[in-house]
């Protein structure tokens, strides 16, 4: 169990304490359940190379736009050599790294299948304790089978690219049971628009609805944050 000093450190706000408080976590040390405040999870989940970090860049910067504080857990695939995190997807957030508003921390997912890291709901716990009003989960590239994401996160982000539109079919049963919404991210590349057309059925299906958006030149980020 985390050392009860430590806890009231997290709580009192101290960023030292947090990143000390999750690196325990990452050690198999446990928080009282009961201690943490409630709080809401976005999880954003999808395949290798859809522009999840840059998309979470743009979507912390309308946040912190509208004055809200923001946590990021960004789990990313273990090196090889270390174990730890590799980083990639921290790189992306660098504009933020000033920022008092935002805690950002990269995780190793230490081979777990699913997207996630062992720790990953203690660390967002902990995040909700230090008092970050929004709470966002980054999953490593993840596939159909692959959805632990819905089991700590209350909104599920699948981002998709124009380059998915032959995939669609195949997947149908798989990640797109679990998400509310799909994020068509590169939306000013071609085949977007036959993305989207692709999924009408499926979203239908599911329930989930659809937002094009462009992570490099704002499109849809606005739409996006204000659906979720």
């Amino acid at each position: 169990m985390i050392d009860a000093g430590l806890i009231e450190s997290v709580r009192s706000g101290d960023r030292r304490a947090l990143a000390r408080a999750i690196t325990m976590a990452e050690a198999g040390e446990t928080i009282d359940a009961t201690e943490v405040p409630e709080h809401r999870v976005i999880g954003i989940t999808g395949p290798p190379g859809a522009g999840k970090s840059t998309l979470v860049d743009s979507i912390v910067r309308v946040f912190r736009e509208r004055g809200e504080t923001v946590g990021v857990l960004a789990v990313d695939p273990s090196s090889p050599k270390t174990g730890g995190a590799i980083l990639g997807d921290r790189i992306r957030m660098q504009d933020h790294t000033g920022d008092p508003g935002v805690y950002i921390r990269s995780m190793a997912n230490r081979g777990q299948m699913g997207g996630l890291a062992p720790a990953a709901a203690t660390a967002l716990d902990l995040m909700a304790l230090a008092g970050l009003e929004r709470l966002i989960v980054e999953t490593v590239g993840v596939g159909q089978s692959e959805v632990d994401v819905m089991n700590i996160a209350d909104v599920v982000v699948l981002v998709l690219t124009p380059a998915w539109g032959d995939d669609v079919q195949a997947d149908k049963a798989g990640i797109l049971e679990i998400v509310d919404l799909v994020a068509i991210n590169k939306a000013d590349r071609p085949g977007a628009e036959e993305v989207r057309r692709a999924l009408a059925s499926a979203a239908e299906d599911h329930g989930f609805e659809v937002v094009m958006t462009s992570a490099a030149t704002g499109e849809g980020v606005a739409e996006l944050v204000g659906r979720l």
